[in-house]
């Protein structure tokens, strides 16, 4: 079999995956948006901590979707039914006794384009910690600090905290909202198509900034660019059609994929 992926040297240093822990477990999981059509069907898989897990496949095969249900994004868009269960750390993120807005701090999510508020730069960052009821200045200060340090952010903007953050340029919007994100301590980081609005520059400091990231935080990311979740991913999830085809080690998954579909489409037959 030929692929046409190139699996890098930070991919091909780690051919062997580190102990887990499992962070959030994904069983049976169906998503419809009407009686009709579902979106995701019978999804079972697990995200672990310390680890990226990529999610590629062609388009509308239900990648963000699945992606969505992690922190319950799905519940703000009418008619939708999810079945199935998702665990964070053991307990069930879906129930009448479960808040979601509780399930978003734990689980944050960063958007395909850069969505910063119309704030200043400081403030696009603390705006999670004051939605939160945190009201302590020194806090706040030090947390807004972390994540735009966390996020690769903080020597470029450390001089003009109270600017707009629609000043800044697109990769560093992004950025930007990768610390917004991180401010409030989540667990898990979901990322959709984080980089595909970007230019190969920022892009390249996106993906490093994912690499160092899943030390402190389990990374779940959607991507079209195969070579990209062949660059920051330990593991990597197949989706077709509504269904995970499969999913496993990276470097294997490319390399030697269980099902046809998942080389046909990694060899690009298809997609």
């Amino acid at each position: 079999m030929t692929n046409v992926i190139t699996v890098t040297a930070r991919t091909q240093s780690n051919p062997k995956l580190e102990p887990h822990t499992t962070k959030m477990r994904v069983k049976d999981l169906t998503v419809c948006y009407s009686a009709e059509k579902s979106a995701i069907r019978d999804v079972t898989i697990e995200v672990h901590d310390k680890e990226v897990l990529a999610l590629i496949g062609p388009s509308g095969c239900g990648k963000s979707t699945f992606l969505r249900s992690l922190n319950r994004m799905n519940d703000t868009i009418d008619g939708v039914t999810v079945t199935g269960s998702v665990e964070l750390d053991g307990e069930p993120i879906y129930g009448p006794n479960v808040d979601p807005v509780l399930v978003r701090r734990r689980v944050g999510m960063v958007f395909q384009r850069s969505n910063p508020f119309p704030k200043s730069i400081f403030e696009n960052v603390a705006y999670g910690l004051r939605i939160a009821g945190e009201k302590d200045r020194f806090t706040i200060m030090s947390k807004v600090e972390r994540a735009l340090r966390q996020s690769a952010l903080w020597d470029e903007v450390k001089d003009r905290l109270h600017d707009s953050g629609l000043g800044l340029s697109g990769g560093q919007q992004q950025r930007l909202c990768i610390a917004r994100a991180l401010a409030v301590e989540p667990e898990v980081l979901l990322m959709d198509e984080p980089a595909s609005a970007l230019d190969p520059i920022a892009t390249a400091k996106i993906e490093d900034l994912v690499s160092k990231l899943r030390k402190i935080v389990a990374i779940v990311i959607v991507t079209h660019n195969m070579q990209q979740a062949a660059r920051v991913s330990q593991r990597t999830g197949f989706f077709y059609m509504g269904r995970l085809v499969e999913v496993g080690d990276t470097m294997n998954l490319f390399m030697r994929p269980r099902e046809r579909e998942t080389e046909d489409y990694i060899t690009g037959r298809f997609g």
